[in-house]
Parts: structure tokens; sequence; C-alpha cells
């Protein structure tokens, strides 16, 4: 009896010892990890493609991201853009020619360019910004910053794509523009500098568009072929894929509105409709609703809106194997799941006027240049692409915080630098060199 109770007790002492030797592994364990993966704690404001992307890429440095929007992901400009990924378009809109066709393009129906009249007071000062940029040297600075980061958009892409299963979901089927012999000399300015800068393109002769394309009407004069350039035919599936990756690797999503940054002391403060979260780095990624952030901490950054549209054409898809622009009247067409997705042209009228109706028409019109047998439109839609006045977008910190960094103002270019604003902004965060010239891309620049 006394060896039986000998035994259990031995017993149970030598299980409770393993039990709390286990539990304190654990807690150091736990501990450990915490300090390597959350010692800092970042927040981002927004959940488009730069948004995700980021948080991808900082994830990869074993940060903790949590990530803020008021709307879910993969609505917004990163469900209803052309879904164009465009390593060619380096050449910016900030060109000398651009101001004399301004008043052409405002007067007529077809074309790219539109203006809503209550909002002109609004503009004045981004658009003499605009004026200030459209010198040839200016344009040429844009063009080659535009060109480093463009030229290392599609391998930051395959680096997040690697893993995820895109299931079809991006085509490698090159995009083309086409145009007519208006306005010509403006489309020789832009192969001129893209040949400078390197970009892989083809001019191509009338027959040979319909060679690629034998649905369009035989109405153009000539274009040109980008080998390189891919697109998507769903966005949004695509977004989503990614952002599933997110919280796949840890990733916390929270739908509330990111409403302001503050300080306590040096440490950020993101401020949403019920809570004040404490941060130790904070991005801002929020694309045309960055300005009002901005603009609270203190950054004069003359960030304004350009709003795109698109409608569908169901059944559609089949009508073109590739993005077809029209470079006269800005707008293009992608084969998409949705139908042929038709988008473009340029209206100022910023965040809070209603979709215009007329830019609908546009589109359908000008859809109807180029195809014939399109059934009745569906799916109107309205976007907004955050623009700056010589056309360069901010990434990096912030001139005022340096715990505050910044990923917006892609314009027309934000589905396709998603990835590569991230990459360069994980990088920043990390302290890694990125053997890049970062300061074109600074806020700095409007000080």
């Amino acid at each position: 009896l006394f060896l039986l109770i000998f035994v259990i007790c031995y017993c149970s002492i030598l299980v409770l010892t393993i039990l709390f030797a286990s539990f304190f592994v654990l807690i150091f364990h736990y501990v450990l990890v915490s300090f390597i993966t959350c010692s800092f704690y970042f927040g981002i404001v927004r959940a488009g493609i730069s948004c995700v992307c980021n948080a991808l890429l900082i994830q990869k440095k074993n940060y903790e991201v949590p990530r803020f929007d008021r709307e879910e992901p993969g609505s917004a400009a990163s469900y209803g853009n052309a879904g164009h990924f465009s390593p060619y378009a380096s050449v910016p809109l900030n060109r000398p020619d651009i101001l004399t066709d301004v008043p052409a393009m405002l007067m007529s129906s077809t074309g790219p360019l539109a203006l809503k009249w209550n909002y002109v007071p609004k503009m004045i000062p981004w658009f003499f910004k605009l004026v200030k940029n459209c010198t040839s040297k200016k344009m040429m600075h844009t063009a080659k910053y535009m060109h480093q980061i463009l030229d290392l958009a599609l391998p930051a892409y395959d680096e997040l794509f690697d893993e995820i299963d895109l299931d079809g979901l991006v085509k490698k089927n090159g995009i083309m523009y086409v145009w007519t012999k208006k306005n010509i000399a403006s489309r020789e300015l832009e192969i001129k500098i893209r040949n400078q800068l390197g970009v892989e393109q083809q001019l191509v002769t009338p027959k040979e568009i319909s060679d690629l394309e034998p649905n369009l009407k035989k109405f153009y004069h000539g274009g040109v072929f980008y080998p390189n350039a891919r697109h998507t035919i769903n966005p949004r599936k695509v977004l989503l894929k990614l952002f599933d990756l997110f919280l796949r690797k840890g990733g916390k999503f929270k739908k509330t509105n990111g409403e302001n940054i503050v300080f306590n002391g040096d440490t950020p403060v993101i401020k949403t409709i019920n809570d004040n979260i404490i941060f130790d780095k904070v991005i801002v990624a929020c694309g045309a609703f960055s300005k009002k952030l901005t603009d609270n901490l203190n950054e004069n950054i003359h960030l304004d809106t350009e709003r795109g549209y698109h409608v569908h054409f169901k059944n559609c898809e089949h009508l073109i194997s590739r993005p077809v622009v029209f470079a006269n009247r800005g707008f293009g067409m992608t084969p998409m799941e949705q139908g042929l997705r038709v988008v473009g042209t340029v209206e100022f009228g910023g965040l809070d006027n209603p979709l215009s109706k007329s830019r609908i028409k546009n589109l359908i019109d000008n859809a109807k240049y180029m195809l014939d047998g399109l059934p009745e439109h569906e799916d109107e839609w309205l976007g907004f692409r955050p623009t700056l006045p010589d056309f360069l977008p901010i990434i990096g910190c912030s001139k005022n915080h340096k715990n505050v960094y910044y990923s917006f103002g892609h314009h027309h270019l934000g589905w396709t630098l998603g990835a590569i604003s991230g990459k360069i902004v994980s990088k920043m965060i990390s302290g890694e060199k990125t053997n890049l010239d970062l300061e074109p891309y600074s806020s700095v620049r409007f000080s």
C-alpha cells in the first residue's frame, strides 16, 4: 500500500511538473513570437488594390497589419477600373500640347474630357498647378520616374500572384491603342518618348489592326501594340483572392471609416466612429479620399479627382480578344467576365456630384462607333481616380510625421502600380534599400 501511494504521488508530481514546464514554454514562445511579429503594429486606411498589396508586402516583413475601410474589399475603383496592367503608360498628361486641346475636348460630345461646372471654383488652384507642370522639362521628369516604377510593376505582381490561384483571371494578350490621323502629332510625341525610355512597343498598320481584332470597324489609320501588357477579366476577383491571402496569413480587417489620424505624443492614433486605435505606424492608401487625412496632417498636397465611368455590354466579351483603347477619344474596351466593359473619359467634378448621364452616353456612342451589333448597355458605374498636377504618385513618408506613410495619387494607374508601390513602402518601413531614386514621389515636393 505504501509503495502504491508512493508511485501515485511520484507520477502526479511528474505529470504536474511536465504540465507546468509545457505551460511556461508556451508562454515564453508566445511572448517571443509576439515580440518578433508585433514589434511594429501598422494600421492601413482603405481596402483597394494599393492597400491590399501594401498589407501583403508588409506582412512579409512579419509585421501585424490591421486594415480599415468603410466599404467591402473589391468595391470602388478596384472593382470598376479597366483591368489593365499597363507597364508602358509612362507618358503623362501634363504635356505642353494638352492645354491647347482642352477647349476642343470640352466642346466635343464624344471627347475624353468633361467638367461639372459647379466644381470649377474648387478645381481652379489644381488647374493652375497643372498648367505650371505642362512644360517639356516637367513632362520628361514625370515620364522618367513613372517609367522607373512601371518597369518593375509586373514583377512585383508576379511575386504576389505566385501565392494565389489566379484561375485564368489574368490574360497576357497585350493591349492595343488605335487612332485616326486627327491629333497625330500627340501620338508621335508619345511614341518618341516611349522609345527614349526603352518601352517595348510595336506600331501596327490598319491591316495588322484588322488581323488582331477583325470585329473592329475600319475607322482607324494606325495604332500601337504593347505585347508585355496584361489585363484581368475580373478585377474584383483578383483583389478578393489577394485579400483572402492577407486574411489567411493572419491579417485583420475592420469595416469602419478611418476618419482622422491624431497623435498621442509621437504615436499615431486612427480615429474611427467607435474607437481610437493606437499604432506604431500608419499607411494612408485612400486613393481619391486621401486628401482629408493629409490636410489634417498639415500637408497641402494638391490632390484632386478624375471621375471615370464604365458600362457593360453583356455577352459581348468575345468581340475583342484584348483591351483596345481609342486614343483620340480617351476611352477603351476590355473583354471581361461581366461582358464587354467600356471604360474611360475624364470628368472633373469632385467626390460629391452625382453620376453624369452624358458621360454614360459618351461611352455608349463611342463603343458603337467601334463595334457593330452591341445590345443595350448595363451596369452604369462611376469611380474616382486620385490625381496630382504633376501626374506622379506620392509614395513614402509624410513630411511632418516619420511614422506615417503615403501610397496614393496613382491617377489612371492605380491598378498597375498597386504591387510595386506596396513593395517600395514595405522596404522603406523595414529600412531596406531599393536602389531607386524615391525623392520625386515624396510629398515634400508640395511644400
